[in-house]
């Protein structure tokens, strides 16, 4: 086992979520920034081929063991869009307008998208890939889902990226109106850490 990984991602929120998640683990976690590490060519078709190539982009150039998380919001009336492409929804569509956060514009192009459907359905899928070093041909894979819907009203301050308006039927809140604790043990990068954590342990 070890006790320190490089995660494969510059974005805070993701970066702050796994530290406190792999913390009780006694796995320390630095983010890649933290080497000089620029972000990987995200050149796959789907989550799990995204999150094997940042891992092995960071671990072959650290040198240490890599984590790497990509996750997304499908969308069922929308085809499972924006999918692997979440982060940059709004500016692949050219959508970006002047002053607004990458957030923002992502949430307003996606309910533009959502105006006249019915099927509200959404579920946030993570995949968390890990490799020892940059050739492991058996990297780790876990995958963690988790079905809400697309609410029209963005509620809550927590949290990052689309939670504002993935609404929880069953909690009748939106994913950022969780605090930390139920977040962890509730969201899609929850689950796939544990399931990580369960195959590093076995």
């Amino acid at each position: 086992m070890f006790n320190q990984l490089v995660l494969a991602s510059s974005n805070a929120g993701k970066v702050a979520e796994l530290q406190s998640l792999l913390a009780d683990a006694g796995i320390e976690v630095l983010p890649q920034t933290q080497f000089g590490v620029p972000d990987a060519d995200e050149t796959g078709l789907s989550f799990i081929e995204n999150a094997i190539l940042k891992a092995r982009h960071a671990a072959r150039l650290t040198g240490l063991p890599a984590i790497a998380d990509d996750s997304g919001l499908a969308v069922y009336a929308l085809g499972g869009a924006p999918g692997i492409y979440s982060a940059r929804y709004a500016a692949m569509h050219n959508a970006l307008q002047n002053g607004e956060t990458k957030d923002a514009a992502n949430i307003r192009f996606l309910l533009k998208q959502m105006e006249h459907q019915q099927d509200r359905r959404a579920e946030f899928h993570c995949v968390l890939a890990l490799v020892m070093h940059a050739d492991d041909p058996v990297p780790l894979i876990a995958h963690g889902r988790w079905a809400g819907q697309v609410s029209n009203q963005l509620q809550g301050e927590g949290g990052f990226g689309y939670d504002p308006m993935f609404w929880l039927p069953d909690l009748q809140k939106t994913a950022a109106q969780l605090s930390k604790a139920e977040k962890s043990l509730l969201s899609h990068r929850g689950q796939a850490l544990r399931l990580l954590l369960d195959m590093l342990q076995t």
